[in-house]
């Protein structure tokens, strides 16, 4: 007798393409899929790994980021472990007949103070998928219902899982599923192979006016690779990443998740706990970034092979509202010249936003800390020097008619956004280096991706 005799029990396989119920060793990471289930009722499925099954849990409304939404989960029978692949349908008729698309997978861990029990829980467990992030507790209330509830961590209201509409493997929605349709976006695949990388949904549009698609956005990175790549490859990173469109919901991503094209660095947080960050190695890497839907980047000040040793310090200038665009360039200038002074050379980009950022390699070997108070000592130097135009301090109120002259990015694990970088703001402006000699003739925001190819 092994568990998953009831899961045998209810199904034909003669008529239904799932997989039969055989149990198996279990890996040694343990793995979870979230299937959304179109059946008699729309519903999400939540299978867990253990003990060489999947522990597995319909629940009605699907997971949710905010803890105040305790989604009843109900326990079903067990699933064998092949089901972690299935999509497709089930014939109507048959147990669960519908619609089955793969939502989300990846791997999960209790949590240490946390006991694996699902007779009586509470079970508290992590999810590394690429939908579903962080720390979540199944409560049992009665019999077979429990509640799914997520835990307050980084991930607090991270997204909407709403927003996704397409299968996470095959890039199917849940129509095309149901036909047997392949992919609307894969319908000229060779055209979307980018480094080895397929651009799924290439054609989704990104930006309006003017229109800029996804793949527009892909191949923009590919011809750029070359001159960006020595800014941003091996520093740890986060990325803006935009699902739906520039208008539409965007989170910051900074965690490593498990694929061939990135690198991981393990490092602690504040708290002591070790996390995983991730580093982009080459071109491959970058264009996995951007069909994963990152298209804005962000670097620290320091190479993954000497993280405590920062060597590139930025200054962004962020200039108060109404400030003309000609006293930012005065500000640039103020600037290049106490860096002169200090013998310090530096380089210019625009930032695609409001101002420009000046920055500043460093060969010196220093700490952190070091490397924080000569910055702030520089930006309060122009401060001291020009107290009318510039202010050193971040409040609001201390940048009335004056610019901001931001230092505090020069901090361990703080980021700034990267040269030739995409920004996801009104347009599709570039964040580029560019010559001292033609700062009196570019806008902060005036090189988009067209202007630059």
């Amino acid at each position: 007798m092994n568990n998953l005799n009831k899961y045998n029990a209810k199904r034909n396989f003669k008529k239904t393409k799932e997989p039969k119920g055989q149990k198996r060793s279990s890996s040694k990471k343990l793995r979870f899929v979230v299937q959304h289930h179109l059946a008699r009722r729309d519903h999400y499925d939540l299978r867990l790994e253990y003990d060489g099954v999947l522990k597995s849990f319909a629940v009605p409304k699907g997971p949710s980021y905010n803890p105040k939404d305790k989604r009843l989960a109900i326990m079903v029978e067990d699933h064998p472990l092949a089901y972690r692949n299935f999509e497709g349908t089930i014939p109507k008729g048959e147990y669960g007949g519908g619609t089955v698309m793969l939502f989300d997978y990846g791997y999960w861990e209790p949590l240490k103070d946390s006991q694996i029990d699902f007779k009586k829980g509470p079970i508290k467990f992590t999810l590394k998928g690429q939908r579903l992030k962080g720390s979540w507790t199944l409560v049992k209330i009665e019999k077979d219902n429990w509640l799914l509830i997520k835990e307050n961590d980084e991930y607090l209201n991270y997204t909407n899982i709403n927003n996704y509409k397409r299968s996470i493997k095959t890039n199917r929605t849940m129509e095309e599923i149901a036909n047997n349709k392949k992919p609307k976006a894969k319908t000229s695949l060779k055209n979307n192979i980018i480094c080895g990388v397929t651009i799924t949904n290439p054609q989704k549009v990104i930006f309006k006016n003017p229109k800029i698609t996804k793949l527009d956005i892909a191949l923009y990175y590919h011809k750029i690779a070359k001159r960006m790549l020595p800014f941003i490859e091996n520093r740890l990173l986060s990325t803006i990443r935009c699902p739906d469109g520039y208008q539409g919901e965007k989170f910051f991503k900074k965690h490593f998740e498990n694929n061939p094209y990135l690198g991981k660095v393990t490092i602690p947080n504040k708290e002591g706990k070790r996390e995983d960050y991730y580093y982009i190695k080459d071109e491959q890497g970058l264009i996995y970034e951007v069909q994963m839907n990152s298209y804005e980047f962000h670097v620290w000040g320091s190479k993954i092979t000497d993280l405590n040793h920062p060597d590139l310090m930025v200054f962004d200038l962020d200039p108060d509202e109404g400030l003309s665009i000609n006293k930012v360039k005065e500000g640039v200038k103020d600037l290049k010249n106490i860096l002169k002074e200090f013998n310090l050379k530096s380089y210019l980009k625009t930032s695609g936003g409001k101002g420009y950022h000046v920055m500043v390699p460093i060969t010196k070997k220093m700490t952190w800390k070091e490397f924080r108070k000569i910055a702030q000592n520089i930006a309060k130097l122009m401060e001291a020097r020009y107290p009318d135009k510039y202010t050193s301090n971040i409040r609001l109120e201390a940048r009335k008619n004056k610019i901001f002259i931001d230092w505090e990015r020069n901090t361990k694990g703080a980021t700034s956004v990267a040269a030739y970088s995409l920004r996801l703001k009104n347009k599709p402006s570039i964040s580029m280096p560019i010559s001292w000699n033609k700062l009196n003739y570019i806008k902060p925001n005036e090189i988009t991706i067209k202007k630059m190819l």
